[in-house]
């Protein structure tokens, strides 16, 4: 059985697609490019599709991950070009390895978003940016089903500043483009946690919804501050194993061997 890693985005309209509506979307790109997919046993056997850790509804997104099994061997890149020819618009697969190491989704501790705030004039911005990052703590509360939840949103923020250029402001219009970054843990802090968390200790309160975008997801690293490709040790893996009989066939031979 082989696994094939994707990458995929929401883009444009597309991101208010909800998880449920992209899995039947993606089942039916699998159906058209007729991908050999393993199936699950029992009553009602679905293809073996795995998901990890999709943006909310509402978000669009540069770095979603799923993972599919075979049962037979396809070229992950071939298998790309097909889905994403099946896919609308929008939900492109612009990234496929096949999976050589296990856990990916253990790999997707941290995301990178993007939140621009038509209407907010930059310097507001900066100045709840920096009210927001020396706070010890930042309560901010959402609604669930078992009701109000309050919890602080603070210590899973790991980076927050404000970011521009010529290309953020298309018209004269006020707008404040802010990068996050934010460790996935429990509860999971979200942008809409943090722009709560924005108003409530810096009063910043958009005038419209922010347009919130996940640029990438994956490893936190300490050293550098940056999310790593999660993807990387799989290529790595691959290419490991290219090289070793490339390796092989160019070792010198032993002398007195016939």
């Amino acid at each position: 059985m082989q696994r094939i890693r994707l990458r995929y985005t929401k883009r444009g309209r597309l991101r208010f697609t909800s998880h449920r509506d992209f899995q039947r979307a993606f089942e039916r790109a699998l159906r058209r490019a007729e991908v050999p997919m393993a199936y699950s046993a029992g009553f009602t056997p679905h293809p073996k599709v795995s998901y990890a850790n999709a943006a909310p509804t509402g978000t669009g997104s540069e770095a979603e991950y799923l993972e599919i099994a075979l049962t037979q061997a396809r070229d992950p890149q071939t298998l790309r070009v097909l889905l994403d020819e099946s896919l609308p618009a929008g939900l492109d697969v612009v990234d496929a390895v096949e999976a050589r190491t296990s856990g990916l989704a253990d790999r997707l501790t941290a995301s990178v978003w993007e939140l621009r705030l038509d209407g907010v004039d930059p310097v507001d911005a900066e100045r709840a940016v920096e009210v927001f990052t020396k706070a010890e703590t930042v309560e901010v509360q959402r609604a669930t089903k078992n009701g109000v939840r309050t919890f602080d949103a603070r210590p899973a923020v790991v980076s927050l500043e404000t970011h521009s250029s010529p290309a953020d402001r298309p018209t004269d219009q006020p707008c404040a483009i802010l990068r996050l970054v934010v460790r996935h843990v429990t509860p999971a802090v979200r942008p809409d946690d943090v722009l709560s968390g924005l108003r409530a200790v810096a009063d910043l309160a958009p005038p419209v919804p922010a347009a919130v975008t996940r640029l990438a997801q994956g490893l936190f690293d300490e050293e550098t501050g940056t999310v790593t490709d999660p993807l990387a040790p799989d290529r790595e893996a691959a290419e490991a194993l290219t090289a070793r009989p490339a390796a092989a066939a160019t070792a010198p031979t032993p002398e007195g061997s016939v």
